[in-house]
């Protein structure tokens, strides 16, 4: 195939790619209509913009009326539910209040108190919702769409691609993927996954073809204090960081089912949890713990990098 198309922007606040195999040369509509469809998105959820619905749903917080929403936000608060179930309330929505008192760009741990005293505010099944409209019953308390809101974008901009009748195409924002159909020549597009302690390594390079790919891990967010590492994975029950994974991915058909997933088992108090639901997935998945060692049928069993922890 003779034209491969390379685009990249930013968004949700972080670099994205976009390559493209087509037959003639690709129509640069085609590419701003992915942006545009993954700014749609940014826009309506993010919680740094005072003019999203997401930030107008937070501001009326313990208000007696519901905040209108449509459709694909109902969805998304269905999905929410379910994942809070199925995760034994590991994954809350209403968590990511607790970056009042985690600010990981300080250096340093927040009081107890600061901590504790935003407990009372994280309490997914108190949030009023239905097809037309949600209500967050307390003052103060916050919907936050960041475990899951970029891996859904993935999901729209490879569904918008497809719909422009793009046969040929990888998208990769900020790490998670998603693939649509082979590369032009037919081969499967190829992705590695980057080892979280060795940057210049990887557990496990996949082929991949109408897949898609989701990883999580400590170092996304993250501040090391006497040798301490201090993750942005907070148990929502005692806000403070859990330490049983370093990271993982997950391989599925839907990136934010599959990132919802990685960032579960990334929530889990120990690494035997983790790695019990990981398995009960069913998805495919690689795993590293803080032994360094590699699992899942993703990776390569009993695999050591040779960083330091």
């Amino acid at each position: 195939m003779p034209f491969r198309t390379e685009h990249r922007f930013k968004a949700m606040g972080g670099p994205c790619t976009v390559f493209i195999d087509s037959h003639t040369p690709l129509h640069t509509s085609v590419l701003l209509g992915l942006e545009a469809e993954i700014g749609r998105l940014e826009q309506k959820y993010s919680r740094y913009r005072t003019d999203s619905l997401l930030s107008t749903i937070n501001a009326a917080a313990g208000q007696p009326a519901p905040i209108a929403i449509d459709p694909e936000t109902a969805g998304l608060c269905a999905y929410l539910d379910q994942l809070y179930q199925q995760s034994r309330g590991r994954f809350d929505a209403t968590s990511g209040i607790l970056r009042r008192a985690w600010d990981f760009r300080s250096g340093t741990v927040p009081a107890a108190s600061a901590v504790e005293a935003l407990l009372p505010l994280i309490d997914w099944p108190s949030v009023e919702w239905d097809d037309h409209g949600i209500r967050l019953p307390r003052p103060g308390m916050e919907l936050d769409l960041g475990g899951l809101v970029k891996e859904y974008a993935v999901d729209c901009g490879i569904r918008y691609l497809a719909e422009q009748g793009v046969q040929h195409a990888l998208l990769d924002m900020a790490g998670d993927l998603a693939a649509l159909g082979p590369q032009g020549d037919g081969l499967p597009w190829s992705v590695a996954i980057t080892h979280p302690r060795s940057p210049g390594s990887s557990c496990a390079t996949l082929p991949m073809t109408n897949l898609r790919l989701a990883s999580s891990g400590d170092y996304e967010r993250c501040m090391i204090i006497d040798g301490v590492r201090y993750s942005h994975h907070l148990n929502p029950t005692t806000g403070l960081p859990v330490r049983g994974l370093i990271a993982a991915s997950v391989q599925g058909e839907q990136c934010m089912v599959a990132g919802s997933v990685a960032t579960v088992a990334m929530l889990a108090p120990d690494r035997e949890s983790a790695l019990t639901w990981l398995r009960e997935s069913g998805l495919p998945w690689c795993a590293v713990d803080s032994e360094l060692q590699v699992h899942g049928p993703l990776g390569t069993p009993d695999t050591r990098a040779s960083a330091g922890k």
